[in-house]
């Protein structure tokens, strides 16, 4: 059979894939340009059958997460003038709690916000307003160019909310972009358009260098190891992920719209047994 599609290692730019193949309670090594190995936190997360990239998948329990300390990964941190990101995710999330983070490097407690994909935040921003509005279990892409908060608003505003709800116990593939112009949102190859929100318009801004003290690049979880108490708190339980994944892919530009469809093409032909 002829094979369809772009696989994530064939497209220019990569630096890291993972397919979450290996045994429970070991790290998960990435393909392409670096292998940065993935470490469990807060317990073994379980190798389950059904992937996307083969056989298995990782399952993520409540307060587990996966990390990689920054100065391990130095080609993840994406900073500074001109810089551009895609980040990649096959999901399916298992809770209902907000702000559920995939990816990134973002630790908000210490001000070190960098570049990161979400699902399942309570608001989105309108990029015309800047003003919020209810959002429900959506995907978002992120970058901050401050570190900190957005000026004048606390937290961070810089990101753009795809139009799909996401349910629950069923695979979506995620991405998130940003050029230089646009952050954007596709949901399972298609750029997932809502009108204000999605492409959120943001041109020329520098992705925030956190130097040194930066933040580190991690899994389920986005602040390391500033949240005290995750999951337990009630203030912060629901910084995390909680659900399965089959595959995460970082490149350092943004990828085309032809990429990513193509991509998604290529995984529905290579998923593994359910």
């Amino acid at each position: 059979m002829q094979s369809i599609g772009l696989h994530p290692l064939d497209v220019p730019d990569l630096i890291c894939f993972w397919d979450f193949q290996e045994e429970t309670g070991t790290p998960r090594h990435s393909k392409g340009l670096k292998d940065y190995p993935l470490v469990e936190f807060q317990g073994p997360i379980e190798r389950i059958a059904g992937g996307i990239w083969g056989q298995y998948s990782a399952r993520i329990d409540r307060g587990q997460w996966l990390r990689i300390p920054r100065k391990d990964c130095p080609a993840l941190d994406i900073h500074g003038e001109g810089a551009q990101f895609t980040v990649l995710a096959w999901i399916k999330r298992a809770s209902d709690c907000h702000w559920q983070f995939i990816a990134g490097m973002w630790d908000e407690a210490d001000a070190q916000r960098q570049y990161a994909l979400f699902t399942s935040g309570s608001r989105k921003n309108n990029w015309r307003t800047f003003t919020r509005t209810p959002a429900a279990h959506q995907a978002h892409s992120y970058i901050s160019a401050e570190g900190g908060g957005t000026p004048g608003k606390g937290v961070c505003y810089s990101y753009g909310t795809g139009a799909t709800v996401l349910a629950k116990d069923r695979w979506y593939f995620l991405a998130a972009t940003y050029d230089q112009r646009d952050m954007r949102v596709y949901v399972d190859g298609k750029l997932d358009v809502l009108e204000n929100y999605n492409p959120f318009h943001y041109p020329d801004k520098p992705i925030f260098d956190g130097g040194a003290d930066g933040a580190d690049f991690t899994v389920a979880q986005r602040a390391v190891p500033a949240w005290h108490g995750y999951p337990d708190t009630k203030i912060h339980q629901a910084v995390g992920f909680e659900g399965v994944i089959g595959g995460l892919a970082v490149y350092d530009r943004a990828l085309t719209p032809d990429e990513i469809q193509r991509i998604h093409d290529r995984a529905a032909a290579e998923r593994g047994p359910e």
